[in-house]
């Protein structure tokens, strides 16, 4: 693939999606879509009002025990318990993907022209991104839960890839983090048996980051096809390990202690479950599908995007 100047990949450049849209053009629209339609999780949702007996904190379809044997001798409260834990870790682990994320914009937009729209949408994003993060906290004080940190492991390989990452490899780890879990809270915000709390914080988290989708979509067909050879090999093997990072972090263990289980047989369980595998896949699919089609999917880094579950 020869590779080409940043400038010259404005205009006519064609992908197997089609041809790619100009930069400009796209960070106008979601500057414009921002306006009309972003929220301050403060003073939008109601944290005064208190938690709903019988209500759940997450689809039981989606919680990672759900259809396993240690689940059907489970009590319905400890179900519930369990939905309670497992939300407040994804939410813990959403923080700790968007303090990478907006490391990473950072970084993109630095050599940039400061007065275009792309580093003012970006900016823009990095705003989103901050009240995110705050209302992901502030849900989990809600809840009754503790912060469940990634482990020292985890959080020091996210320290490595924010220092070493290319630009494609960086919009690659974004839709990662941002696409399996939207999959979920788009099942979760209309789902009247979750936690209105719950229900409000997903659906302003799904709107907003539709706009975050689609600027790293589109950047990163732009970067596939116009970064270096090494870069884009780079990409694929850096992106499947960021994927077996993820899986294994998804859930974090201590939630099934925290909800009176065995941790080492739930951990074995959700592990063994086909049920679990098949949710994981389905919520990756439309992004390894698109990943597929931009020729980030090859090689090595197939190989590794199998082996951490979310690729059949």
């Amino acid at each position: 693939m020869t590779t080409l100047p940043e400038t010259d990949a404005l205009d006519g450049l064609r992908d197997a999606l089609g041809q790619l849209k100009n930069r400009e053009t796209v960070a106008l629209r979601l500057l414009e879509s921002s306006a009309k339609h972003s929220f301050d999780p403060d003073t939008e949702l109601d944290w005064d009002a208190p938690l709903e007996d019988g209500k759940w904190f997450w689809p039981p379809e989606l919680v990672s025990l759900y259809g396993t044997p240690l689940w059907r001798r489970m009590s319905e409260e400890q179900r519930m318990l369990l939905s309670r834990h497992e939300a407040a870790a994804l939410a813990s682990l959403g923080i700790w993907f968007e303090l990478i994320l907006m490391q990473l914009l950072v970084r993109h937009i630095y050599d940039k022209s400061a007065t275009s729209a792309h580093v003012r949408y970006a900016l823009t994003e990095i705003e989103d991104e901050c009240r995110h993060s705050k209302m992901f906290a502030r849900v989990i004080e809600h809840s009754g839960t503790p912060w469940y940190p990634v482990t020292r492991v985890h959080h020091n390989l996210g320290r490595l890839f924010k220092t070493i990452s290319t630009a494609p490899g960086s919009f690659t780890a974004t839709l990662l983090g941002e696409e399996v879990l939207d999959w979920m809270q788009r099942l979760t915000f209309p789902d009247e048996r979750v936690q209105p709390l719950i229900r409000g914080v997903t659906r302003i988290h799904v709107i907003e980051e539709a706009r975050h989708v689609r600027y790293a979509r589109e950047e990163l067909r732009r970067q596939m096809m116009t970064a270096p050879r090494w870069s884009q090999e780079f990409t694929r093997v850096s992106s499947g390990e960021f994927a077996r990072v993820f899986s294994v972090a998804f859930v974090n263990p201590e939630v099934y202690t925290n909800a009176g289980l065995d941790r080492r047989e739930a951990v074995a369980q959700v592990r063994a479950s086909a049920h679990r595998r098949e949710v994981m896949q389905q919520g990756a699919k439309k992004l390894t599908d698109f990943l597929d089609d931009i020729g980030v999917l090859r090689g090595v880094g197939r190989r590794l995007w199998r082996s951490s579950g979310l690729l059949a």
